[in-house]
């Protein structure tokens, strides 16, 4: 069974990530925070778990990190080369 997101999970993953050039040089950050997204990214390619993200910065919630996952898998076929059956 496919879950379709409601009204809240577009709006929580609206509010995930924010860019200020003033934070971070203007990269995405989580929300609240001064943590880059890609440091999620960084930590999950080096084999760390969220949970060991979580204890490294302790500022991103697990919410947060949901959220992000969630965009990250909702964009991915934007980013897929598409091929034509044979």
């Amino acid at each position: 069974m496919v879950a379709i997101p409601t009204a809240y999970d577009k709006i929580r993953r609206m509010n995930a990530v924010t860019v200020n050039p003033k934070i971070q040089g203007g990269l995405p950050c989580f929300t609240g925070t001064r943590v880059p997204v890609t440091s999620l990214f960084d930590h999950l390619q080096r084999g760390y778990t969220v949970e060991q993200f979580l204890e490294d910065f302790p500022t991103v919630t697990r919410d947060l990190i949901d959220a992000v996952l969630e965009m990250a898998k909702s964009d991915i076929s934007k980013h897929a080369e598409h091929v034509t059956a044979r």
